[in-house]
């Protein structure tokens, strides 16, 4: 029989007497001090805009309700744990993510995923510009993001690893902008609809779509069902971008070549 876990509830919508929200500062200081006094489910209400929440918390069991909405830099340098937005999130959501997860019930900001190098990030909206710039793998392991409108342009801007889903929910055309995978490296880029070669960006191509690549893909629509309680249709064409080249910039700042 599994023991009942307690909730501590955080008001991040306190006001001073100037009529100020809690200061990030002070609000992180609280996350903290509950998660090392063993606190693991924390519920942060009327969240107005402060940073770095959760940043760098590593406890597999800590789970994090946000309602509101979080300031940029949510869960940067995350190693474990689980962050749920009741909302919208700003920029660079999930910087430098290592493990853990993310889900963010309306749309994430520019930047989403900036380097992350683990976990998952799933976004039931849209987002910005960059998206999963330079994010990473290594021997197997990387992030994977998933969004589940539109993006904007430079969608896996110098791409190293891990795995970017693109749901286009709602999107009657490409649900990606312009520079898809511009110098990308590695990794690979699903897109639900089409993709045209003139919005890849120097460095990115088209692919087919391989048994292991419709596992991966049904694998994290799961996720995303699960995670938001709806239904994606799978009978819908997928995209696939990767690199072309482990090193598109060879020569073109140095004379290596090898």
């Amino acid at each position: 029989m599994s023991k009942e876990v307690e909730t501590m509830m955080i008001d991040a919508g306190h006001r001073n007497d100037l009529g100020h929200p809690l200061d990030y500062r002070e609000l992180n200081r609280l996350i903290r001090e509950a998660i090392c006094a063993g606190e693991e489910r924390l519920v942060l209400m009327n969240v107005i805009g402060q940073r770095y929440i959760a940043s760098a918390t590593s406890n597999p069991n800590t789970r994090i309700e946000i309602h509101g909405t979080p300031g940029n830099d949510l869960g940067a340098f995350l190693n474990g744990g689980t962050i749920e937005v009741f909302g919208n999130a700003q920029d660079v959501t999930a910087n430098t993510m290592n493990d853990g997860m993310i889900i963010v019930h309306g749309n994430s900001g520019d930047i989403t995923g900036l380097a992350a190098r683990g976990g998952t990030l799933l976004v039931k909206g849209n987002s910005g510009y960059r998206v999963g710039i330079h994010i990473k793998e290594f021997e197997g392991v990387g992030v994977k993001l998933v969004i589940g409108g539109f993006v904007n342009d430079y969608l896996g801007e110098y791409m190293a690893g891990g795995t970017i889903l693109i749901l286009g929910q709602g999107v009657e055309d490409s649900p990606v902008g312009l520079h898809v995978g511009a110098g990308m490296h590695g990794g690979r880029i699903y897109v639900r609809g089409p993709v045209e070669k003139h919005q890849l960006g120097p460095g990115a191509c088209l692919a087919e779509m391989n048994d292991k690549d419709f596992k991966t893909v049904d694998t994290l629509i799961d996720q995303y069902e699960k995670a938001f309680s709806v239904e994606i249709d799978r009978s819908i064409e997928y995209s696939k971008i990767i690199p072309l080249d482990s090193r598109p910039f060879r020569g073109h700042y140095d004379s290596t070549t090898i």
